[in-house]
């Protein structure tokens, strides 16, 4: 912790030492840039009023202004927001946009570790934390980023394996942002934040996935099955223990069974009675005892059957 606490100061301390050295040239302009200068001071001044418009500018509050004096950057640095005066002839200026900017990262294809094709895009967000750096030390700042974005990303994930990009979506972001950092700091750029918008995997890599995912599936259900069917059987194996001690509530638990049969308005019935409770009794008053059956002739009509065996 302290050695990156280190880095960090230095690399800050390089970025202040080159744009103090920018904004504050050792060098003058010389003799003949003192000449020209004041030549185009004296335009101005015949030129008035005319003149002073061609000479003020203006820059939004979110713009910086950075002013070029025969080619060399104005002492101070940048301008704005604000009026600021310009020399005509002499003076030239460009404007940076200090705003946060966002871009689309094309998609990449890219090879992971573990030799899986992915395509992977995201979108990266940064502004221009220095002008001057931004104007003097890159062509075009922003096409830069881009492209370094770009290869960064393919370079990253070229080091993880699938299982790794689909998980770790926010350490590689925090990677790309910290490596995109570290080389956009000599351009005056900070990058704000990376993200991983999409990873699309090839058609037959998804369906061996889907595939892998159900098999999963269904062993889980087979286990779930087999562990209910097993705390069944020990249930079951529990209930037939307390019935052995009473013999009578086995015989409830066959009119219970019945009376659900019979309210599904079923055209068959097999009632198992056993044979202990026919001795001196018959059949057939021993069903108008239960209830089971209190008009046979309306039970005849309705085609059904009963089995007692």
């Amino acid at each position: 912790m302290r050695n990156d606490n280190e880095d960090v100061a230095m690399k800050e301390s390089r970025r202040r030492e080159r744009q103090a050295a920018l904004e504050n040239p050792e060098t003058d302009i010389g003799l003949c840039g003192w000449v020209l200068v004041g030549a185009s001071l004296l335009l101005m001044l015949l030129t008035l009023p005319l003149s002073i418009w061609m000479c003020i500018k203006i820059v939004k509050e979110y713009e910086r202004a950075i002013i070029f004096r025969l080619g060399r950057i104005l002492r101070g640095g940048a301008k704005g927001p604000g009026l600021f005066f310009i020399l005509p002839c002499t003076d030239s200026f460009i404007n940076v946009d200090m705003r946060t900017i966002s871009f689309d990262i094309p998609p990449q294809e890219v090879l992971t570790k573990d030799s899986v094709t992915v395509s992977v895009d995201g979108v990266v967000y940064y502004r221009v934390q220095n002008a001057t750096l931004a104007v003097a030390n890159i062509t075009n700042a922003d096409a830069a980023t881009r492209l370094l974005a770009q290869t960064t990303l393919r370079n990253v994930l070229g080091t993880k394996n699938l299982a790794e990009i689909l998980s770790d979506r926010e350490e590689i972001a925090h990677s790309m942002q910290s490596t995109l950092d570290d080389a956009t700091d000599d351009w005056g750029i900070k990058v704000e934040r990376v993200e991983i918008k999409d990873v699309k995997l090839p058609l037959q890599l998804q369906r061996a996935m889907a595939a892998e995912a159900e098999a999963s599936r269904e062993a889980r259900a087979k286990v779930i099955a087999a562990e209910g069917e097993m705390n069944a059987s020990r249930a079951l194996k529990e209930a037939s223990l307390v019935i052995a001690e009473s013999p009578s509530a086995l015989q409830l638990r066959y009119l219970q069974t019945l009376n659900t049969i019979a309210a599904e308005k079923n055209s068959t019935i097999i009632f198992p009675l056993p044979l202990e409770m026919m001795h001196g009794c018959h059949r057939f008053s021993l069903l108008l005892l239960l209830g089971l059956i209190s008009d046979p002739d309306k039970h005849l009509k309705k085609g059904r059957r009963l089995i007692i065996y």
